[in-house]
């Protein structure tokens, strides 16, 4: 009976320790190789220990919530090449020393806000090759400490600047290839991305796709003049879709107030859209005030001519009237020494 027990603690000793079938893991690199074998879903009975752990190309097309609570230690997790369409918010939070996730040749549509929460030590975050029309606001609480982000291969349009500024330590950002609109709405990633380059960032920046005029040009190479009437343009946009946060980010430029809209409801977008009609009034305030001083410069410049003419031709008057005669009766004096040199 002792036998048959010691037996049943040691078999599930070794199988909860074990690795899964069709994987190869090794105990000295502390990998788990899962790669190229076909899974739908994370494999179970992972070893506990383990810090990198490789799952691409395979099928894999849902993370729960609780997937990684086995392997709290993984520092690499790659999921590159699977068929992941969404990533439930919290599916990584078990994974406090995670430092690189690569999720790129995925299927994924979305990425909701606090998508990687509690991953204080990620550094690398890959989300390219995927079919992503939109990133959240944040990626997360406690996600600050990331240095490398690739979005590039999507479908992004547009890109919050408020997620970029909460992302302080960014060396690398990837960008390449999305159809970006260069309209209003990238105003702010502009700006975010003359400063990160400015303090010596890397980008292989962004090329807008759309409008058509600006088609293939570098943003960085949109004059800001042609921003100039955007928050004039956009208020009505700014009614259906605004940040969901009630205020503007820190350091946001009164000219680029026109933003990036979020995805949030129209309450928190009210006081950008009453203090529209204010910079309307003040603009056409300045322009009636300029049009008057020009106006006035104008008359003024029409009055100096006016005087200018009538003065010369009183002044040709008075030489006509006054110094004509003086010279008709000064020439015959001047003449007669040549009249009377003969005699």
């Amino acid at each position: 009976g002792n036998w048959l027990l010691v037996c049943s603690v040691t078999l599930l000793a070794h199988t909860a320790h074990s690795c899964p079938d069709k994987c190869l893991c090794y105990t000295a690199s502390k990998t788990a190789d899962c790669k190229n074998r076909g899974f739908t879903e994370i494999p179970a009975r992972l070893p506990p220990e383990i810090q990198i752990l490789q799952l691409q190309n395979n099928r894999i097309w849902r993370i729960d919530q609780n997937t990684f609570t086995a392997t709290p230690l993984l520092k690499i997790l790659d999921l590159s090449n699977n068929s992941l369409s969404s990533v439930a918010p919290g599916a990584f939070q078990k994974l406090r020393y995670l430092q690189v996730l690569n999720l790129t040749r995925n299927l994924i549509h979305y990425i909701e806000n606090k998508t990687f929460s509690f991953l204080p030590h990620l550094k690398e975050l890959d989300l390219s090759s995927n079919s992503i029309i939109r990133l959240p606001e944040t990626f997360g609480n406690s996600t600050g400490n990331i240095t490398l982000l690739s979005v590039k291969h999507n479908k992004l349009q547009k890109m919050e600047r408020v997620l970029l500024e909460s992302l302080p330590n960014l060396k690398v950002v990837l960008f390449k290839d999305n159809p970006w609109q260069c309209n209003c709405n990238i105003f702010g990633l502009k700006l975010w991305l003359e400063s990160f380059l400015y303090r010596g960032g890397i980008s292989d920046g962004i090329i807008c796709s759309s409008p058509g005029i600006r088609k293939g040009k570098d943003l960085l190479r949109v004059p800001y003049e042609l921003f100039g009437a955007c928050p004039l343009r956009t208020a009505h946009m700014h009614l259906a879709s605004s940040h969901q946060h009630g205020s503007e980010p820190r350091g946001w430029p009164k000219q680029g107030q026109h933003g990036e809209p979020g995805d949030g409801g129209r309450i928190s977008c009210e006081p950008k859209a009453k203090a529209r009609p204010a910079s309307l009034r003040h603009a056409i305030a300045t322009v009636v005030i300029t049009g008057v001083v020009c106006g006035i410069v104008c008359l003024m410049m029409l009055a100096a001519a006016v005087y200018g003419c009538a003065y010369a031709a009183i002044t040709a008057k008075y030489h006509k009237d006054h110094l004509a005669p003086v010279r008709q009766h000064g020439t015959p004096k001047e003449k007669e020494p040549f009249k009377s040199s003969p005699a």
